[in-house]
């Protein structure tokens, strides 16, 4: 451990009521814990052995998989404490013979069930050492850390220890940090920054050598970005025309962040029913140019294409965005990074400026104005066009490959030879790529040429724009009038003969490109399937080269498509002859074509000097040092497991810089040199500096408000749960006669609820136990909540509402409720931090749709005439309305709810009422009879006893039941109807 975690924890042990620790990201959390566990078992140990009392078990909450891992490994490691993880389909006997284990036990559980193990007594509170919560930055007044803290501290001054390495989480909102701290009954806070005095000495006593390298990005990366930010600067500016949106937060800054969307949607969200689409579509749009500008960095060209593709067809009709005019260069420069359209001189067809793809429609044929008429003669003059493959790529892999090939020669220089002894400066080479993908994708540009990977992604998007248009299906019978223009043999005609001329109007630019681009793909798919049939005869090439480090070389069938495709490349209007052999065999001829469709690359050479650049990558990569990759997403702490000698950052990331820091301090002796590569002048760079700022501004922060902070007597536990003093007198105690003799107050019982254990997935059991209701925990076949022997309740929150009705489970729920509770209640429950409505009111229509949810619980009650609908503004609203429906109500039985629709062993369901009291089948039956409706089938039932004896009333007799003429006469003309 560092001199710095052992202060922290040191600071942790002064208070024996525990503390709320915040540290930066990427310090070590997962020690810390670990020696606080280990302190406190030692401390529990000896207070044991000198007969003080103490031991127990100690509950680790809300632990991330990864920080989970560590905190193991280090227990495990220590062997003094014995660690189990808990998870929710562990059996209560299980858990009970853990909790009871004794001491030296950490057990790692989750929320829901410690609280219900806590509240049906599994659990002893007094068998519980400590607790530790490890992602405090998430805990409220409502939420379930805080439930658990509450449950464990009525009965004894348990030591509660927080953990946070979300500095910015924890200023997010007003007082965050000291909301936090009451609803954990904490009172010490502790902060570590990076810029702690002992934290910056510690680091910096032997840092790594660190080089930055900067690299230029492309011409079309640049323009890209400029665009997206300033469509992103547009979108802010008309955001903040709203005038419901504080100012300070919409910076450019900030909308780089994840963190931006909440902070947005936490001041939109209580006024969001007010407000008007354009306003709710420029929240998504901020949304989708984060993305973009994130993954300009990140993916290669072509993936980007892809993407931006998607996006023009789910986003184009509704996004604002797309209609500024910043939208058209991001997509126009996206094609030209990939590819474009030329003439046989060279020069490059592109649409004008500011002038979208989908508005150059093509003319029609009855207007025959002069403008159209010199349009038509210069697009159909320049008939022969050429579709040239740029397919650009990222300029960090060839960065990246210069690095490796620099580390292996001063390797070489160094030792002569390249070891991978941990303990040796020539170890391994370890790459920080953000995600899996960008790992696989880069280990493949190393052990091949970035060429090829470009090469296969182009042919993946030409067969993906194959299969969207049907080129992968059978050929069907086309009509008299071709309608794709012969792209299906990768050709298509403008009009060369003179009859073509007469019915063709000028060709759009955006339909031409379409064409070249199936063009293109047909020849991949017809290139593919002749591949396939052509496996034994593999080029001579195709046999050099391997993928470094696996001793796998490449199959025969991959040579074989890309040695074809090389072919189609070099194509012209006159094939060659290996090309010319293929076509002739699948019957196909390209000497009608006027236009021809060429796919030259930009950067590749004629086809010698192609296979030579092929061999020259390939015994690069031979001679390249043993590399891993890291996908920062995976939050996997690998540095101490492979100990690298070189680590290479590929995508920067704050985090990941501070555990580069972390693992140099704890390993002086050890050399380390770290590369950064940042794209120059990018948003990369702005991202990266923004984040360590934002973190130094929130600390800032919590430093004033450590400073400013007022602590209450009673925030340690002592003066826990509801109390006379502070609770209001309950209604009709207010409401009692003073002069009645005997003026002493009644003892009132204590109210209950029985909740279901699913229920505890939600904040509603907290809430209620705040209010000083009794939780019963149970397992309830009917309903969510028992409120009384007559009131069962099922809870829906919005989005299970939607589920529920869109899945028909909602109306099996209720009729359910019906047949076992005579009050049955559905509480539909809105969140206390958004809009109490479905809809707004500019989304109200004039028509009644089936659709709409408002229609649907219309049909729910018509069909279920005895269900009541409870609204609830928010969880304490909800509170409140339990505690008034229980005022004049018998509490509920739990032996009795819980066999509530569980059939017995004679398969016989207890306090079924209708099956106990009428016969459920007949009363269907009747009810679907001509002539009776919900209003009148019960007076019908108390009129008769059975079926039978209702066919045989007179008319007269039915009239009086049923309260209608006309239905009384249908009901006995159908009951005796002859067939």
């Amino acid at each position: 451990m560092l001199p710095f975690e052992e202060q922290a924890v040191a600071d942790l042990l002064e208070d024996p009521n525990g503390g709320l620790v915040v540290v930066s990201s990427g310090l070590p959390l997962a020690s810390l814990a670990a020696t606080l566990l280990l302190h406190l078992h030692h401390q529990s140990t000896s207070s044991s052995s000198s007969g003080g009392g103490g031991g127990g078990c100690f509950l680790i909450l809300s632990a991330p998989d990864a920080l989970k891992d560590q905190i193991r490994r280090r227990l495990v490691e220590s062997q003094l404490l014995q660690v189990h993880d808990v998870a929710s389909d562990v059996p209560a006997a299980h858990r009970r013979a853990l909790y009871s284990s004794g001491e030296g036990v950490a057990l790692f559980l989750t929320p829901r069930v410690l609280a219900a193990d806590l509240l049906t007594a599994h659990l002893l509170p007094s068998r519980v050492q400590a607790l530790l919560l490890l992602a405090a930055h998430r805990s409220s007044d409502t939420s379930a850390d805080a439930f658990i803290a509450r449950l464990l501290r009525q009965h004894r001054l348990l030591p509660v220890y927080a953990f946070s390495d979300r500095p910015h989480a924890m200023v997010a909102g007003f007082a965050k940090a000291e909301r936090t701290m009451k609803s954990l009954y904490i009172r010490r806070l502790h902060l570590w920054p990076r810029f702690h005095v002992l934290a910056a000495a510690d680091l910096e006593r032997s840092p790594p050598e660190v080089i930055d390298v900067r690299v230029p990005m492309t011409h079309p990366m640049v323009g890209i970005q400029a665009a997206i930010l300033d469509a992103m600067d547009a979108c802010l500016k008309e955001l903040r025309r709203t005038y419901k949106v504080d100012v300070e937060d919409l910076t450019i800054d900030k909308g780089l962040f994840k963190s931006f969307d909440e902070i947005v949607r936490r001041q939109l969200d209580p006024i969001w029913h007010t407000l008007g689409k354009k306003t709710k579509q420029l929240v998504a749009d901020l949304r989708t140019l984060r993305k973009l500008l994130d993954y300009l960095g990140r993916y290669d060209a072509v993936t980007y294409l892809k993407y931006l593709d998607t996006l023009r067809v789910s986003e184009g009709v509704r996004s604002v965005w797309m209609l500024a005019e910043s939208s058209h260069k991001i997509f126009e420069l996206a094609k030209r990074r990939v590819y474009q359209i030329v003439r046989p001189d060279g020069t490059r067809v592109s649409i004008a400026k500011g002038t979208p793809t989908k508005k150059r429609k093509v003319t029609p044929k009855n207007e025959d104005s002069a403008a159209n008429k010199d349009d038509a003669q210069k697009v159909n003059a320049e008939a022969s066009f050429l579709l040239e493959e740029v397919l650009e790529e990222a300029p960090k892999w060839k960065v990246l490959r210069e690095l490796l090939q620099e580390i292996a020669e001063e390797q070489r220089k160094g030792d002569g030879v390249v070891h991978e002894d941990e303990n040796n400066e020539c170890g391994i080479v370890l790459v920080a790529c953000k995600d899996e993908r960008s790992c696989l994708q880069l280990q493949e540009c190393i052990s091949r040429s970035p060429q090829q990977v470009m090469r296969e992604e182009w042919e993946k998007y030409l067969l993906g724009k194959a299969e969207l248009f049907g080129l992968h299906k059978k050929k069907k019978k086309r009509s008299q009038q071709p309608k794709g223009f012969g792209v299906l043999d990768g050709e298509f005609p403008t009009g060369s003969n003179e009859n073509e001329n007469e019915n063709a109007g000028p060709v759009s630019i955006s339909k031409l490109e379409t064409n070249a681009l199936l063009a293109a793909a047909s020849g991949i798919s017809s290139l593919t399937k002749e591949a396939d049939a052509k496996e034994d005869s593999v080029p001579s090439c195709g046999k050099k080269g391997s993928v470094k480090g696996k001793g796998k070389r490449v199959p025969k069938k991959t040579l074989t498509k890309r040695q074809a495709s090389k072919r189609k490349n070099k194509s012209t209007t006159e094939n060659d002859n290996c090309q010319g052999t293929d076509v002739e065999s699948s019957g196909k001829t390209d000497e009608q074509s006027d236009i021809n469709v060429s796919k030259v690359s930009a950067e590749d050479a004629p086809a010698p000097a192609s296979t030579s650049d092929n061999v020259e990558d390939f015994i690069d990569a031979k001679m390249l040092p043993p590399v891993q990759f890291y996908a920062l997403d995976s939050d996997q702490h690998v540095l101490d497991i492979w100990k690298p000698s070189v680590i290479i950052v590929y995508h920067p990331d704050m985090t990941f810089v501070r555990e580069i820091e972390v693992y140099k301090a704890e390993n002086p002796s050890q050399k380390l040199r770290v590369y950064f590569l940042f794209y120059e002048e990018s948003s990369e760079v702005q991202k990266f500096e923004s984040s360590i700022r934002r973190e130094n501004e929130a600390f800032e922060s919590l430093i004033r408000q450590k400073s400013l902070m007022m602590i209450p007597v009673d925030q340690s536990g002592r003066c826990i749960g509801p109390t006379p003093a502070n609770e209001p007198e309950p209604l009709l105690s207010q409401n009692s006669l003073t002069r009645k003799a005997g003026g002493r107050k009644p003892t009132g019982k204590d109210m209950q609820v029985i909740v279901d254990m699913r229920e505890f997935m939600s904040s509603l059991p907290n809430v209620l136990h705040q209010k000083g209701i009794r939780i019963i925990p149970v397992t309830l076949e009917v309903g969510d909540y028992v409120l009384s022997p007559l009131i069962c309740v099922e809870r829906k929150s919005i989005a299970d509402l939607y589920q529920s009705f869109a899945s028909g489970r909602l109306y099996n729920q209720v009729e359910t409720m019906i047949r076992y509770y005579k009050i049955p209640v559905l509480l539909i429950e809105f969140s206390q931090d958004k809009s109490f409505s479905f809809q707004s009111a500019s989304e109200v229509g004039d028509d009644v749709s089936p659709t709409n949810i408002i229609s649907k619980l219309s049909l729910l009650v018509l069909h279920f005439p005895r269900l009541r609908i409870v609204w609830s503004r928010s969880l304490h609203a909800t509170a409140d309305i339990f505690m008034s429906l229980k005022s004049n109500q018998d509490e509920p039985d739990e032996n009795k709810a819980m066999r509530v629709g569980v059939p017995s062993e004679d398969g016989v369901v207890e306090d079924d009422v209708r099956a106990e009291n009428y016969n459920t089948s007949a009363i269907e039956f009747l009810r679907r009879l001509p002539g009776v409706t919900d209003s009148n089938y019960r007076a019908i039932m108390d009129g008769c006893n059975s079926l039978a004896e209702l066919a045989l009333l007179p008319v007269e007799r039915l009239v009086e039941l049923m309260g209608s003429q006309k239905g009384a006469r249908t009901l006995k003309e159908f009951l005796f109807f002859f067939f």
